[in-house]
């Protein structure tokens, strides 16, 4: 396995998605990286050259913030957004949709697993 920016990324895949195994690089950006280092799009991770393995390394290392910054940059947006209490802040600590999302239906891979109301059963007479 090749190990870019801290990532074991798989071998058999084509260059294209193999980088885009690392946290912060998309579609978008590994395009890029393979244009910029002229790089065949179509290879194969464990066809290229140590060489380019080494360009793509050190291009990631010197222009994108990736994996531990990058994680590190997004949990202190939301701790400052937290600590300052501002609408965002406390959907975030509420567990909440921040983005204006409907909560009355739908939300649940933010609100978690449906939890049942003890004790409503209907009254039959």
């Amino acid at each position: 396995m090749a190990r870019i920016a801290g990532v074991n990324v798989p071998t058999q895949k084509k260059v294209l998605v193999g980088l885009t195994y690392i946290y912060g690089v998309g579609p978008v950006k590994a395009q890029s990286i393979v244009n910029d280092l002229s790089i065949d799009p179509n290879k194969r991770i464990n066809e290229l050259t140590d060489h380019d393995i080494l360009k793509i390394r050190e291009y990631i290392d010197a222009n994108i913030k990736v994996e531990g910054d990058l994680r590190r940059d997004v949990s202190m947006n939301i701790k400052r957004l937290t600590d300052l209490g501002c609408y965002r802040g406390l959907r975030h600590r509420k567990g909440l949709p921040v983005r204006g999302q409907r909560t009355h239906t739908n939300a649940r891979t933010r609100k978690g697993k449906a939890v049942a109301i003890a004790g409503k059963k209907k009254v039959t007479r």
